[in-house]
């Protein structure tokens, strides 16, 4: 009997038959150069926006319209950043049940409603969208 080896193949240069342009790839790997030439805390900060999806200034301002909030370090921008997030997708993703339970994609007030009302992490939402 013939035994067959699978073996993945990764390519070393990109494949013109593939979306996106050369200025993107060249894009990237210049990323990649920086982001290895880096250390140190102004590495972290620069990483730390890349990680993020939302706008990391911005965050930081709201923080600021705080009043006990005098100063804020990059890390507790950045980790508030990243749990805004993840409670996004979270509350999205379970309001995205009720929409396809209407058999729409897209999602309404009403899913958000449902969501709120039917998980108890998201018990402290009750009232908010009135």
């Amino acid at each position: 009997m013939a035994a067959t080896v699978a073996t993945t193949v990764t390519p070393t240069e990109p494949d013109p038959d593939r979306c996106g342009s050369e200025e993107e790839s060249r894009g990237a790997e210049a990323e990649e150069d920086s982001t290895q030439q880096q250390t140190g805390p102004a590495a972290a900060a620069v990483s730390h926006g890349r990680l993020s999806k939302l706008p990391l200034a911005r965050i930081k301002a709201l923080m600021k319209t705080d009043p006990d909030v005098t100063l804020a370090s990059q890390e507790s921008v950045f980790i508030i950043a990243k749990a805004t997030e993840l409670f996004v997708e979270m509350i999205a993703k379970d309001s995205l049940v009720y929409a396809q339970q209407g058999k729409r994609k897209t999602l309404q007030r009403k899913d958000l409603d449902n969501a709120i009302e039917a998980i108890d992490e998201f018990a402290f939402l009750e009232g908010t969208l009135d």
